[in-house]
């Protein structure tokens, strides 16, 4: 059985880079930065701070 955990879209803005996250629990949130890697560094941190107080099923 498959479940909807969260979707995340990357995107370049015309000085930064915009990731777009969004998850039943967090719900929908933006982070930028100038630098592809550190969005990304965001967004792996905030989800795992996420996942890993979510209740298991």
């Amino acid at each position: 059985m498959e479940e909807f955990i969260c979707s995340v879209e990357f995107l370049r803005g015309a000085a930064d880079v915009i990731a777009r996250v969004s998850s039943e629990a967090g719900g929908i949130r933006e982070y930028r930065g100038g630098t592809a890697g550190a969005v990304i560094d965001q967004v792996i941190n905030d989800l795992q701070e996420e996942f890993e107080s979510a209740p298991v099923a």
